[in-house]
């Protein structure tokens, strides 16, 4: 009988691939959509470069959102003991 800890702590793994997945994707599509005209014509937000205001700042608060709410309804609490335990 293969031990459930294994196969919760992979689904944990793939869960954790995909956010960075989502935050590179988020960085990439802001910094280099917003911030490939010509540095003559960017908005800023803040003081900043729009691009650079969205892929960074805004895009960091939204993952930590995203990561506080993924922590706290797809991740469990697994024991490291040994003894086999039914989850």
């Amino acid at each position: 009988m293969k031990d459930q800890r294994f196969r919760i702590a992979n689904r944990e793994a793939l869960i954790g691939v995909g956010l960075v997945i989502i935050n590179f994707a988020i960085w990439f599509g802001f910094a280099y959509g917003l911030g490939s005209t010509d540095p003559k014509n960017y908005t800023y937000v803040l003081g900043f470069p729009a691009w650079f205001f969205y892929s960074t700042m805004a895009g960091t608060v939204f993952m930590i959102a995203l990561i506080i709410f993924v922590l706290k309804r797809y991740f469990k609490d697994v024991p490291f003991d040994d003894e086999e335990e039914k989850l």
